[in-house]
Formats: structure tokens, sequence, C-alpha cells
């Protein structure tokens, strides 16, 4: 069993896990906690009432406009859950309609969120507080993008602290793309978006890699169908996303108020993402004009 050391100024607390007692509880603290699931717009929770055979209880869409299958499960998980979640991707690929007209229902949508309901790509998060490291080896030869996620949490008093960790391969003996999954880069750019733009967003990645390296900040590059983004583990800092097919932006994942402090003027506030958008002219932006937010977010993600 793991002890958390949670040191404040002079005085050491000791922490033991505090397992969730029931999975509508672990549940309820992952959707009261968005930050985890921050590129997800949940279309709806406990769909077809959770008891038909081949329908998921948690349907989302992401920043990708990828259709999200999200499996919470408050145990041990191993390999075997794997045909349990390929099913529900199944049913999303031959039911689109249905996922179309829960998107309908939703009141609030996304600005900007574009889904190919005829071409979507499904991403399946299974989210558990302890996932064995063998279930790895079996994602690795799934034709879907799979995310696992361990979330276990120490509590202290009244507050929750929450230990978020991705599980991703370490080493592959041969790298390779799955078969079906789509490569993003500037190939692809190139043949979705304006071809002009595609190589001016492509040198603003380049520009901003080069602010990371400067600054030495353990970020990684991961490029997406409609953003690129710079992550420190499983959580973007900021990045560049495309807002049409010729217009691309910076986003910041800060606060409304503290952008609003930034000595740019923000275009806009997403709420739903939690990010602060900076429209990009290429003739006249300069990427080292936004070093402090680069700075900013880069702070409140390390913390």
């Amino acid at each position: 069993m793991a002890n958390l050391f949670w040191k404040i100024k002079n005085k050491t607390k000791n922490l033991l896990p505090t397992p969730f007692k029931i999975e509508e509880e672990f549940e309820k603290t992952i959707f009261e906690t968005p930050e985890i699931l921050e590129d997800i717009f949940l279309i709806k929770r406990q769909v077809g009432g959770g008891n038909k055979s081949g329908i998921p209880d948690i349907v989302g869409v992401d920043n990708d406009g990828n259709i999200c299958i999200i499996e919470m499960k408050n145990i041990t998980v191993d390999a075997s859950i794997i045909p349990q979640v390929l099913e529900y991707a199944f049913w999303a690929e031959t039911n689109p309609d249905s996922i179309k007209s829960l998107w309908l229902e939703c009141k609030e949508k996304p600005d900007n969120l574009d889904v190919s309901w005829d071409n979507f790509q499904v991403r399946i998060i299974i989210i558990a507080p302890n996932i064995l490291r063998s279930t790895l080896s079996i994602v690795d030869k799934i034709n879907y993008p799979i995310d696992l996620i361990e979330v276990k949490r120490w509590v202290e008093s009244d507050n929750q602290l929450l230990l978020v960790n991705k599980l991703e391969e370490e080493k592959r003996i041969k790298p390779r793309t799955a078969k079906g999954l789509e490569v993003y880069d500037e190939k692809y750019y190139k043949s979705e978006y304006n071809s002009k733009s595609a190589i001016k967003f492509i040198k603003y990645i380049k520009e901003v890699e080069n602010i990371i390296k400067k600054e030495k900040w353990p970020l990684e590059t991961k490029y997406n169908k409609h953003y690129c983004g710079f992550k420190a583990g499983f959580f973007n800092a900021f990045g560049i996303k495309w807002v049409g097919s010729k217009t691309f932006a910076f986003f910041f994942k800060l606060g409304e108020k503290q952008a609003k402090k930034a000595p740019i003027e923000m275009t806009k506030y997403e709420f739903l993402w939690k990010e602060a958008l900076y429209y990009i002219d290429s003739e006249k932006t300069e990427t080292k004009d936004f070093l402090p937010l680069f700075k900013m977010a880069y702070k409140k993600l390390t913390g």
C-alpha cells in the first residue's frame, strides 16, 4: 500500500489511500473533476439505461470530433475488459443515428466542434483505480485509440487528492501505426485544410517547440485531428487548433480571469474546454509575443 506524504510549510501529513466505496461515488468524483476528461464533452450518461447488452453507459465527443466510449470500473481492471469495450465501440459505429440524436438533444453544445456522422472515429477511455500493465499489450493490437487511465484518491479533511496516471507502453519492439488509425501530420493537414494554411500551421508548431526547448519544459508535442497540443503527461498546457479551413489559433489552458491579465488581448474564451483562444494572423502574429501566456499556462499545469 502506497503512502502519500503531504508537506505543508513545516508540517508533514501522512495520508493513506481512500478507495471509492461504490462505483457511483467514483463516477461522481470523475465528473465533478472535468480536468481529468479535459478534452471530452459528455453527451449522455447511462445511455439506454445501461441495461442493454452492447450499449455503453457514457458517451462523449472529444475536441477532434471523435465519439468517445467511456467505461468506468471501481475495481482492478485487466485485459478481460477489452471484449466489453469493443462491443460498445461496435455499437457506436453501427448506430451513428442514435448518437447523433443524443447530440442534437444537448442544449449546450460546444462551438466549432465538427462531428462527421458518416465517418467518425471511435475512441475508448477506460478509467479505474488500478489497471494491470498486461492490458497494454492487448490494447496495442486493437484498431481503436484506447486510453487507460488510473485514478486513485487520498482524503485529508474536506480535501481530496487525486492521482491520475495514463498508462502507456514504455518500449515497443516494432513501432507501428495500427491499421485503420489516421496519422495526423503535415500531409494530413494539407489534405483536410487549406494547403498554404497547413504549412503556416506547422511553422507555428515548430516555433512553439523552439520555445519549449529553450525553456527546458518537459512537454510532448501531440498531433491530433483538429489541433496540436503540447502536453505534460495526459494534459495539455497549450496548443494550436484549427477554427476553419484557413484559420487557426493558439489555445492556453487558463481560467478566463487569468487570461485577461495577459498583455495580449484574447479573441474569446471557451468555457467548456477551459481555454483561452487567440486567433493567429500568419502575416502579423509573432509566436515570441505569447511567451507570457506560454509561461502562465505551463505554471498552471505544473503547479
